[in-house]
C-alpha cells in the first residue's frame, strides 16, 4: 500500500493505493464508513474491480489530519472526496454509511469525474435524520487516537435532508454521461435513500453487477 498526502484547506488528506490495476483504467475510490478509515487491503466487496482501488481517509478520520475545534458535516466529507478526484481524475466511487452519502453528494456536484456511485450499509448513513439530531451528545475526550471525538458527536446528528439528496442525485443522472450512475447495494432505508431510489437513473444493485456494470461505462 502507497498513500498520498492531499491539502485540503489547513488539513492533509491520507489517499492510499490498495492496489495497482489492470484492465480497467479508470480507478475505484473507496469512501468509508463514519469513525472508520481506509481499510489495509482491498475489500472482497469490490475484489472483482479490474483497475487501481484508492481508498480514502476523510478529516478526522483515520490517517488524515484532525481541524482544530471540530465543524464537521457531509459537505466537508465530500469536499474531501472531490480533493481525491482531483488528484485521481475520473473514477468510480463506493461508500460505505455516511461515505455512502458523501459519494451520492460527489456524484452530483462532480458529474464528470464521478463514473458511476454505489451506496453501501454502514455506520453514519442516516446521520441525525431529515432535521438533523436533537440530542446532545457529551464528545469522549478521554479516548486516544482517530477518529476526532467531535466526528462522531457532529457527523452521528447530520442532517440527511431527502429533498436536498434528490438534487444531487438528479444532477448525477442528468450529467454523468452513463446510464443508471446511482447503485443502491445498501439494505438500510433511511429518508434520503427511500427518496432517490424514486428517481429515474437510481437502481437497486449488488456490489458485483455494479461494479461490472461502471467498468464497461
Amino acid at each position: 500500500m502507497s498513500e498520498r498526502r492531499l491539502r485540503h484547506g489547513r488539513v492533509e488528506l491520507a489517499l492510499s493505493r490498495l492496489r495497482a490495476g489492470a484492465g480497467v483504467e479508470r480507478p475505484l475510490l473507496l469512501l468509508h464508513e463514519l469513525g472508520g478509515s481506509a481499510p489495509e487491503a482491498v475489500p472482497p466487496a469490490v475484489a472483482g474491480w479490474g483497475g487501481e482501488v484508492w481508498a480514502l481517509d476523510f478529516t478526522g478520520h483515520g490517517r488524515s489530519s484532525i481541524p482544530a475545534g471540530g465543524g464537521y458535516s457531509a459537505e466537508i466529507c465530500m469536499a474531501d472526496a472531490d480533493v481525491a478526484l482531483a488528484e485521481l481524475g475520473a473514477a468510480t466511487v463506493v461508500g460505505w454509511g455516511l461515505g455512502a452519502y458523501a459519494a451520492l453528494l460527489i456524484a452530483g456536484a462532480r458529474p464528470s469525474l464521478v463514473k458511476g456511485a454505489i451506496l453501501c450499509d454502514g455506520r453514519g448513513i442516516e446521520g441525525g435524520g431529515p432535521q438533523g439530531g436533537d440530542m446532545l451528545l457529551r464528545p469522549a475526550f478521554d479516548r486516544s487516537g482517530p477518529p476526532d471525538p467531535f466526528v462522531l458527536a457532529e457527523l452521528a446528528s447530520d442532517a440527511r435532508p431527502p429533498g436536498y439528496a434528490q438534487l444531487f442525485a438528479r444532477q448525477a443522472v442528468h450529467l454523468a454521461g452513463i446510464a443508471d450512475p446511482i447503485a443502491v447495494v445498501a439494505a438500510a432505508r433511511p429518508s434520503w435513500l427511500v427518496e432517490i431510489l424514486s428517481h429515474p437513473g437510481v437502481v437497486l444493485s449488488t456490489a458485483d453487477a455494479a461494479l461490472r456494470r461502471f467498468a464497461a461505462a
